[in-house]
């Protein structure tokens, strides 16, 4: 019954609202409470949005980091919409969108005057706040597109490369601002980047073993859900001395906990063995964003 109510159009669309909601107000907590006492760049199209205002100020102008935002994003969301579906790019730019007004409507005062502190909790938060997004079945725009695009087109994470891209955008900040303030926001931006993966395993993948009496059914059940192979051979325990079946198969780490519910639906006996696959080779099915 959860499983089902889980995946109910309504509340999955409720979920992904709030994760959406939850993220933009953390990064406009973020940019204000962290990012801005400390004279640090984030990372992305915020980052870029950030140094066109600290350009533009050299020359006695100024340009808005919400407008930034959205200008930044709205030309890469429609590019990417194409490969990456309609409803994530919807509910992507509605994050840029909340985040932007956020920045407008928000005062939030910082916290610490130590630069070191607001590197380290700034840096964070920004990661959780981008997790908490991709949870939701969206993003916080901008490089988090490009990045998906390559990662479902390659099977594998790039978030190390979006950090390296990064650093390039910081380089330019560092010479033209000072060395020192660059410094700690590639801190930043390492601190963030390990955070996110350590909370996003969607491009992880992971062996499954199953040891049941009840093969059958359990295959059954788990081909009508999923599109990855799955295989077994018969074997005896070792102790009872009756017939088993070993099922073997390879399957993202997040969907593990669905896939081992739906399992013991058929046999709340069986027992599940689950191994990181540092490697893999073959086809494997990657669901597409939705």
């Amino acid at each position: 019954m959860i499983e089902k109510l889980k995946h109910h159009p309504a509340v999955r669309r409720t979920i992904t609202i709030l994760a959406v909601t939850i993220s933009a107000l953390l990064q406009a907590f973020v940019i204000q409470v962290f990012i801005r006492p400390a004279d640090l760049l984030s990372s992305g199209f915020t980052g870029v949005a950030i140094l066109i205002d600290k350009i533009a100020s050299l020359y006695g102008g100024s340009f808005s980091t919400s407008l930034g935002m959205l200008a930044l994003n709205i030309p890469v969301a429609i590019l990417c919409s194409r490969s990456i579906s309609m409803r994530f790019t919807f509910y992507s730019m509605m994050q840029v969108f909340l985040a932007s007004f956020f920045l407008k409507v928000c005062r939030f005062q910082p916290l610490f005057d130590d630069v070191m502190l607001n590197v380290i909790f700034g840096g964070f938060l920004y990661g959780i706040l981008v997790a908490i997004a991709l949870r939701g079945n969206a993003s916080t725009g901008g490089t988090d597109f490009i990045a998906l695009y390559v990662s479902n087109r390659t099977g594998s994470s790039i978030w190390s490369y979006v950090f390296a891209g990064n650093v390039v955008i910081l380089c330019i900040f560092g010479y033209m601002f000072g060395w020192e303030h660059a410094g700690y926001s590639i801190l930043f931006q390492f601190i963030s980047t390990r955070t996110l993966s350590t909370f996003h395993h969607r491009y992880e993948r992971v062996t499954l073993q199953i040891t049941t009496a009840h093969a059958e059914p359990i295959i059954r059940s788990y081909i009508s859900k999923y599109r990855h192979g799955i295989s077994y051979v018969e074997a005896v325990g070792g102790y009872s001395g009756k017939k088993m079946y070993l099922l073997h198969t390879v399957v993202s780490s997040y969907e593990v906990s669905d896939i081992v519910a739906l399992m013991r639906e058929q046999d709340p006996h069986i027992i599940v063995n689950m191994l990181k696959t540092e490697h893999f080779y073959g086809k494997f099915y990657q669901a597409p964003m939705e």
